[in-house]
């Protein structure tokens, strides 16, 4: 069915091409649907039908026959064919008795035998091998030589997300429909030079297959009808693609690839064996996605490989370096600064050094709640969760990471400006002791009129515990053109705020004195109190420190989002953008989406930003760093909340899903709750209530509250849940298989 036969668009098509549609199914299969629009758009059909049972039992012939009254009453052109497609030549000569030729091939016949692995027979296993694996095979085997003969052909193969997949009590089916892809694309090699096209659908439709298993509410709307236009245009011969693998349901389809992470080099040098404590050291870099490569075939995906492997031989480097001497000694420039750990750094201090800087940051006895920030006698008494900025300050000014002799390097640290950052608390501080903070530069990065030194540190309490960890990004300039990285999958990223007004705004006006009170919290950089060394920098006055202007605007989502309670405080992340002139008025602009609040601060003087791409993370509903196990709570409520953690530390997930998903949540049948998963606009959003702003949800799901904690526990299977009912999808159902990225470190979903 083709070739020049039943060009889109044409209204009277020549009919002197022949598809062969293994399969016609009954009633409602894709199959038929194939064939009936097959012979509308002018293809003469072979309608290749056994009619057995969905269990490959028995045989009817009234099957194909039906299909092929129907062809022919409409005007077309069909025979129809009664062999086995384990006899495929003779199904192809049909077609060649018929016809003449034959120009498409869809392997569309199929049964299923599903039964756990353990319980799967022989014959379940061969059975729908044969038919599926090695009847798609014997066809196309028969189809290819005369295609190639000709000059001309198109096949598809019919997959399943089962065999991409895999799925529970399929795993005799799941292996056939693999391995119909694995045909598939080597088809489409060895038949490129003849214009012969292979490629390989995975659909979702309401046909016999899948009566009685899909809800008869979601089994109507997955209509065949809906996944043969893809099809068609597939077998069009104005259409190049091959070696394609799609998916289609309900008028949606998509197209698969595979995908690479850039992966990682464990041995240390070309001598060296690789152990696998190597893999298990280096097993987050192995795995990590980011700028992940995509490879078209076979042959690119071992070029990319053999390009990794020559470069590291004609460079002559080690894979990874360290700070040992012989490292060290294979990398010279900014890019020796990579992987250079300084000593622990100690910082003393007790509730006078924790009071100086609340007062540094803002806090005023005219504020209510003064007391437990000022008073070191108040039963609240705490420190600031951004105090944790004093140790690692101290830490970097004297770690001595980019002075300490880095080989052919040695910047200008006179030009070195503060770009971003972020600190995130494992614990709440303590009032009172000694910090021990390691410093490592984890990247740099070439942009060209500068270098950014990424920095992370670890802090520790007397304890041995992780109290904090913080990334500095430092931007040094004139240190550019050095041929390294522009970016990084470490440096923890910006956050645009939603495109809306603010939920929120609050002013601080600095006073004259900021600078002043906040230097001595220990960033004495006379930039901040000398008029004379200002007006060298090129300002008219000293200015405010940015981390005096980020501390003020964590305190103030602390206060408003967080009740005041600290031990609700997360992280932050920031980028200084402008300064601030210590009088000046601050105003913190804030969003809230579920357990994040992106923040802006500008100045009321000038209008500009002075804080950009800024939000903060709390723990949400919490108690002392623990969920709150309330029982008038809804179980399902935890689940967003640790939903929204998650794509707080994924902040690409909106990439990778593109959609928004309404959860209704029922208790007893009744409506409860509604939480919204926004993960189409960026940088995503979880929050309670139906999506903001206008928007609409690509796809709803409906469950009761105890199922869905039972989900997220393992306890509930997410399938089965949703072909008994407890789990009823409306929208786009093929959505929800992305769900997974975010789910899947909290559920088996």
């Amino acid at each position: 069915m083709i070739y020049v036969a039943y060009s889109l668009g044409h209204t009277n098509p020549s009919l002197d091409n022949t598809a062969i549609n293994n399969d016609g199914k009954k009633e409602k299969g894709l199959g038929r649907v194939y064939a009936l629009e097959f012979g509308k758009r002018g293809a003469s059909v072979v309608v290749n039908d056994l009619g057995g049972t969905a269990k490959g039992e028995g045989s009817d012939s009234r099957a194909a026959s039906k299909v092929v009254e129907e062809i022919r009453k409409a005007g077309g052109t069909a025979v129809p064919d009664f062999n086995s497609v384990e006899d495929g030549d003779k199904v192809v000569q049909t077609a060649l008795d018929n016809f003449g030729r034959v120009d498409i091939v869809v392997n569309n016949a199929g049964i299923l035998r599903d039964r756990s692995f353990v319980r799967t027979s022989d014959t379940d296993w061969d059975l729908v091998h044969r038919v599926h694996l090695r009847g798609s095979f014997m066809v196309t085997r028969a189809a290819f030589s005369h295609m190639k003969k000709q000059g001309y052909g198109r096949v598809i193969m019919t997959t399943s997300v089962a065999g991409i997949y895999g799925n529970f009590g399929q795993a005799n089916y799941s292996a056939a429909k693999l391995g119909l892809l694995g045909l598939s694309n080597t088809l489409s090699i060895e038949g490129k030079k003849s214009n012969i096209n292979c490629n390989t659908v995975a659909p979702m439709g309401g046909t016999r297959l899948t009566e009685g298993i899909l809800p008869p509410d979601l089994f109507d709307e997955l209509k065949p009808e809906l996944i043969a236009p893809l099809v068609l245009y597939l077998c069009h011969d104005s259409c190049e693609e091959t070696g394609g693998l799609f998916e289609a349901a309900g008028g949606w389809f998509s197209k698969y690839r595979w995908e690479r992470s850039q992966g990682h080099v464990c041995r240390g040098s070309l001598s060296e064996l690789v152990s696998p404590e190597a893999v298990r050291d280096n097993w987050t870099k192995i795995c990590d996605f980011e700028n992940s490569l995509h490879p078209e075939d076979g042959n690119e995906a071992l070029g990319l490989l053999v390009g990794i492997l020559q470069e590291q031989k004609e460079s002559g480097l080690q894979a990874n370096p360290t700070n040992s001497p012989s490292a060290a000694a294979a990398v010279s420039g900014p890019l020796a600064a990579v992987g250079v750990k300084s000593d622990p750094v100690s910082f003393t201090y007790d509730t006078k050094d924790v009071i100086l800087y609340a007062l540094g940051v803002g806090v005023s006895t005219k504020d209510e709640d003064y007391l437990k920030y000022l008073f070191e006698g108040n039963e609240d008494f705490c420190a600031l969760p951004t105090f944790i900025i004093v140790p690692s300050q101290k830490a970097l000014n004297e770690s001595g990471l980019l002075t300490g002799g880095i080989e052919g390097w040695h910047p200008d640290l006179t030009k070195l400006l503060h770009g971003e950052q972020y600190i995130e608390l494992l614990k709440p501080l303590p009032v009172s002791g000694t910090l021990s903070t390691v410093a490592e530069v984890v990247d740099v990065l070439d942009k060209g009129s500068g270098a950014v030194v990424i920095v992370e540190m670890l802090t520790k309490d007397e304890q041995g515990e992780v109290v904090a960890k913080s990334q500095w990004s430092l931007f040094i300039v004139g240190e550019g053109k050095f041929g390294g990285p522009r970016t990084s999958s470490k440096v923890v990223p910006l956050l645009d705020p939603p495109s809306r007004a603010p939920d929120a705004k609050k002013e601080f006006n600095t006073c004259v004195d900021q600078a002043a009170l906040y230097r001595l919290s220990g960033d004495l950089n006379p930039l901040h109190i000398d008029p004379g060394f200002a007006a060298m920098g090129g300002f008219p006055q000293p200015i405010l420190h940015g981390l005096c202007s980020y501390g003020i605007a964590a305190r103030t989502i602390v206060n408003t989002y967080c009740d005041g309670d600290i031990n609700r405080f997360k992280a932050i992340k920031a980028r200084f953008v402008k300064p601030v002139i210590p009088g000046q008025t601050l105003v913190t602009e804030m969003w809230k989406e579920g357990g994040r609040v992106f923040f802006r601060c500008i100045t009321t003087e000038t209008g500009q930003s002075v804080l950009s791409g800024g939000y903060v993370d709390i723990h949400m509903n919490k108690e002392n760093g623990n969920i709150s196990s309330s029982p008038s709570t809804l179980g399902s409520s935890e689940v967003f909340m640790k939903m929204s953690e998650g794509v707080s530390a994924s902040p690409d997930i909106v990439k990778k899903v593109g959609a928004i998903f309404l959860w209704n949540i029922l208790v007893d049948k009744k409506p409860a709750t509604q939480w919204t998963v926004d993960l189409k606009n960026s940088p995503g959003a979880i929050y309670e209530g139906s999506p903001k702003n206008g928007a609409k949800a690509d796809v709803s799901l409906t469950l009761e509250d105890s199922d869905m904690v039972d989900m997220v526990n393992g306890k509930l299977n997410a399938q089965k849940a949703f072909m008994s009912g407890k789990l009823k999808v409306t929208g786009n159902i093929m959505l929800t298989q992305k769900l997974q990225v975010l789910l899947k470190p909290h559920s088996k979903m």
